[in-house]
């Protein structure tokens, strides 16, 4: 049964409601496919859209696989909402099947020598910091770039850093000694609320610039790949499976929010297949 006064939200409401809490990063693109579909359907209210016509917006996305993936997924969001709300009286969306996809992870995972020479190419010791802490400590672009000094504690021989990440989950990482130095020698007299990483408007580093500064070392290494931030991330949990560390450690470390997301690390990689039991 529906809630009288949620089903007199109009359309911008809801969005406005569901996107509440979300990460700006988040918000962003849930915002754009919120309202590309009601444009679709001539921002008729939701609890008037029928299945087909949820199903005929899925057949017109012509943009990539994972993209297609993430825009059904944004709106089942939406929809599983809005019935929690009472705005609709049955989710449309758990009929809808997301488009699947081909596993292209192991395509993202750089070597060790990879990830060295980009380190190496990085024309800055900001930068080689960056992309130290990046890959040591398995960090996403926005925990990254949300670092202020005071997440930064000195703990012989090397240091730990408090990251505040998706879901809104603090998790601590500990750091080598040399990622630790590399780190720590950037900072001047900044106070301890100031930003590790500084734009050049004395804020907080932009995504965007981050991306720049991996791309750019990656193409001053000789890869011919388009390296991402997110794959020195992919390679730090390959990298430290290989190297023995416990699944378990590395789901903590990466703030994995079930040890599940990080085996698949283990499949893109695997050390053995039945193919090498075939004569040659």
């Amino acid at each position: 049964m529906l809630n009288k006064s949620n089903s007199t939200l109009t359309n911008s409401e809801l969005v406005e409601l569901w996107l509440h809490g979300k990460s700006p990063n988040t918000k962003d693109g849930y915002q754009r496919y919120a309202m590309s579909f009601l444009a679709h359907l001539g921002n008729k209210p939701l609890a008037e859209v029928t299945l087909m016509e949820f199903q005929l917006w899925q057949m017109s996305l012509v943009s990539a696989d994972n993209s297609q993936r993430v825009a059904v997924a944004a709106i089942k969001s939406l929809f599983s909402f809005a019935h929690q709300l009472g705005v609709i009286p049955a989710n449309l969306g758990i009929l809808v099947k997301s488009p699947q996809a081909k596993n292209r992870l192991a395509e993202r995972i750089l070597t060790q020598e990879e990830v060295k020479g980009m380190i190496r190419a990085a024309p800055s010791p900001r930068n080689r910091a960056i992309i130290r802490l990046l890959y040591s400590g398995g960090l996403r672009v926005s925990e990254l770039c949300g670092l202020k000094w005071r997440d930064l504690k000195c703990r012989e021989p090397g240091g730990q850093i408090t990251v505040f990440g998706k879901g809104e989950k603090t998790r601590v990482v500990l750091l080598s000694p040399g990622v630790w130095d590399e780190v720590y020698q950037l900072k001047g007299t900044e106070e301890r609320d100031d930003p590790v990483f500084v734009s050049r408007k004395g804020g907080h580093l932009c995504r965007s610039m981050v991306f720049h500064i991996v791309k750019d070392a990656a193409k001053r290494a000789g890869l011919e790949v388009n390296v991402s931030p997110h794959w020195l991330r992919h390679s730090h949990a390959s990298h430290s499976l290989d190297n023995g560390a416990p699944i378990h450690l590395v789901q903590k470390t990466l703030g994995h929010s079930t040890v599940a997301i990080t085996e698949k690390y283990l499949h893109a990689k695997p050390t053995d297949s039945s193919s090498l039991y075939l004569p040659d």
